[in-house]
C-alpha cells in the first residue's frame, strides 16, 4: 500500500500535464502514486494520461463524464489508497521532496490534519499583483495558530500545496458543493472540528498563473462567494453567542459583508470607520464611529465581538495594532474577516 496518493484531477490540461507528472516522478518519496481522475477532458489530456501510465505504473488513470472539480476530487479520494493523500492540480510544478518532507511532517506531528508549504507564483512574467500580494500573505502564515487567526479573512493555504490525513478529510465530509471556494469550505469544516494546520517554511510548490486557471474563471470563486462562505461559518463559531456584532470598516466590503450577516439577523450594532467623511454618517440605518469610541460602545454589551472588514493593503495591522492597544484578544474578541 503506497503511504502517499496524489490526488491529481484533469480537466482539458494537455498543454502542461507532462511537465506536472515529470516533477511528480522526480520525488524523492519512496512509496506513493498518482491517482488521477480526467473529468470528461475534450483535449488529448487523457491519452497523455494514458502513455504515461504505461511507462510510469505509479500512475493510476480513472476517468469520468465532465461533472466539475468537486466530483472529480471526490471520485478521486474514494480511490486514493494511502494514508495520507497530497493535493495535486495538473498545470502546477512540484519541488522533488515535497512529498517526502509532508509525510515526515504528519508523521512526526500526529495532532497535525493538513500541512501546507511556501508556494512561488509562475511564469514569473505572467504572474499579477493580486495573485502575487495573495501569495505573500499566504507565506507570511506559517503556524496554525496564523492560520486559525486568519481562517475568516481568505483561504490561508493553497489548495495544490496541501498533504492531508484521508480519514480526517473523510471524517468532515470531503468535499463539498455549496456554491462557494469548495478547497476554502474544507480549510473551514477542519477548523470547526478543531483540525490542527502546519506549513513547511519553504518553497515546495510552483503553482502557475495564467488566463484560464479556474479561480480566475468560475462564479465559485468570486468575491461574493468567498464572502457568503465566511459569514455561513462564522454563524457556526466566532458569532455564536454574540449579543453585537461590530464591523471595522464602513467601506465596500464592510457593506458587503453586513449585507450577509443582516440576512442571517445577526445583532449588527455599529460601524467603525477612521474615515471623517463617514464618521457620523450610518451605513444600514446603524452609525458610524471613531475608532475612538470603541470601548463605550463595547462596554455596552455583555458578549460583543469586533470583524475587521477593511481590505486595503496594511490596513489588517493598523487595525490589529490598535484593538491591541484597546486590550482586545484577536481570535476571541476581533476576527480579521477581509
Amino acid at each position: 500500500m503506497p503511504q502517499v496518493s496524489v490526488l491529481m484531477p484533469c480537466y482539458n490540461a494537455a498543454v502542461t500535464l507532462e511537465e506536472t507528472l515529470e516533477s511528480l516522478a522526480a520525488q524523492t518519496h519512496p512509496n506513493f502514486e498518482i491517482v488521477a481522475v480526467d473529468d470528461g477532458s475534450s483535449d488529448a489530456t487523457l491519452e497523455k494520461l494514458h502513455a504515461w501510465a504505461e511507462k510510469d505504473e505509479r500512475l493510476r488513470v480513472l476517468t469520468i463524464p465532465h461533472s466539475g472539480i468537486i466530483a472529480a476530487l471526490n471520485h478521486g479520494l474514494a480511490a486514493c489508497k494511502g494514508e495520507y493523500v497530497a493535493r495535486m492540480d495538473a498545470d502546477d510544478r512540484v519541488h522533488p521532496e515535497r512529498l517526502l518532507k509532508q509525510s515526515i511532517y504528519l508523521d512526526s506531528s500526529p495532532e497535525t490534519a493538513l500541512v501546507s508549504c511556501l508556494v512561488e507564483g509562475f511564469p514569473k512574467g505572467e504572474v499579477r499583483e493580486g495573485f502575487r500580494i495573495y501569495i505573500q500573505w499566504l507565506n507570511s502564515l506559517v503556524h496554525d495558530a496564523d492560520m486559525r487567526r486568519e481562517m475568516f479573512v481568505e483561504s490561508p493555504v493553497a489548495h495544490p500545496s496541501v498533504m492531508f490525513r484521508r480519514e480526517a478529510v473523510q471524517e468532515v465530509g470531503g468535499y463539498q458543493e455549496h456554491g462557494w471556494p469548495e478547497d476554502y469550505d474544507l480549510w473551514l469544516r477542519l477548523f470547526m472540528a478543531g483540525a490542527r494546520f502546519g506549513k513547511m517554511p519553504e518553497v515546495l510548490l510552483e503553482w502557475r498563473e495564467y488566463p484560464e486557471r479556474l479561480t480566475r474563471t468560475h462564479n465559485r470563486y468570486s468575491l461574493e462567494n468567498f464572502i457568503r462562505a465566511k459569514v455561513h461559518y462564522m454563524l457556526k463559531a466566532p458569532l455564536v453567542g454574540r449579543d453585537a456584532v461590530i464591523l471595522w470598516g464602513a467601506g465596500m466590503m464592510g457593506r458587503r459583508i453586513s449585507k450577509h450577516l443582516l440576512r442571517h439577523d445577526v445583532p449588527l450594532a455599529a460601524f467603525i470607520d477612521i474615515d471623517p467623511r463617514k464618521i457620523g454618517r450610518t451605513r444600514r440605518g446603524l452609525p458610524i464611529l471613531p475608532p475612538e469610541e470603541l470601548m463605550d460602545l463595547w462596554a455596552r454589551y455583555e458578549t460583543p465581538v469586533v470583524l475587521a472588514a477593511v481590505g486595503a493593503r496594511g490596513a489588517r495591522q493598523l487595525i490589529r495594532e490598535r484593538l491591541t492597544s484597546f486590550g482586545l484578544e484577536e481570535a476571541l474578541d476581533w476576527w480579521g474577516v477581509a
